[in-house]
């Protein structure tokens, strides 16, 4: 296989949005994820993220980078004025209307009638989530941290609510994300599915891997 090689000029030198689209596609595969907010004043604002990571699991934490604050950005904004928001995956049948969030709509727009896509109260928190969605969850920010490199914002959320179909879940607490049709982004425009090749049991130094997925896809 022939390969290329970018140096650091090479990459500054790239224009803007193909640069964008080559960074991003470069860390592979991230999660589809549309946050839920809403202003103070009732607005509801819906957006599609790629940056959602995990950050701890007692208190059950998440992190999501958001972009530089240089333009309106309603779903930071929300944020940060209410202090809680939601996140819901994106499933296959709603990849179409989840991508369309992402175009600048006015303040006073809601991207769910927008784009079609039905908002559904949580009883934990001030914000809706997406009906259509098949994992829910309910968020109270915890630290909203800038980055003065690049001027963007880790917003580091509380899980305080999870909403999923209970047969996703196994005994030991694994989440079946494929059973519940989440999709996955690569760069800023593509979307995947996603196929398990193997589920391991926690790697001991003197023991053998186990795949616990056997060759009918069912977890042994």
């Amino acid at each position: 296989m022939n390969r290329a090689i970018y140096s650091a000029s090479h990459i500054n030198d790239m224009e803007q949005r193909y640069r964008a689209e080559f960074i991003n596609s470069l860390s592979g595969f991230k999660s589809a994820n549309l946050v839920g907010t809403q202003s103070r004043d009732g607005q509801q604002n819906l957006a599609i993220v790629s940056s959602v990571v995990h950050i701890g699991a007692n208190p059950p934490l998440l992190g999501m980078i958001m972009r530089p604050h240089t333009v309106q950005r309603d779903t930071l904004e929300n944020i940060k004025d209410t202090g809680v928001y939601t996140l819901n995956n994106v499933t296959s049948s709603m990849t179409r209307a989840a991508h369309q969030t992402s175009a600048r709509y006015a303040q006073n727009e809601s991207e769910f009638a927008a784009v079609g896509l039905t908002p559904e109260a949580s009883t934990a928190v001030a914000a809706p989530y997406v009906a259509e969605s098949t994992i829910c969850m309910s968020l109270e920010v915890q630290d909203i941290q800038f980055i003065p490199i690049n001027r963007t914002e880790l917003v580091i959320g509380q899980i305080v609510e999870v909403i999923l179909p209970e047969k996703s879940i196994d005994k030991t607490g694994y989440i079946d994300i494929e059973q519940c049709d989440s999709i996955s982004i690569s760069g800023l425009v593509s979307y995947h599915l996603t196929k398990r090749i193997a589920r391991y049991g926690y790697a001991k130094p003197d023991q053998e891997l186990i795949n616990l997925h056997n060759s009918e896809g069912e977890t042994e």
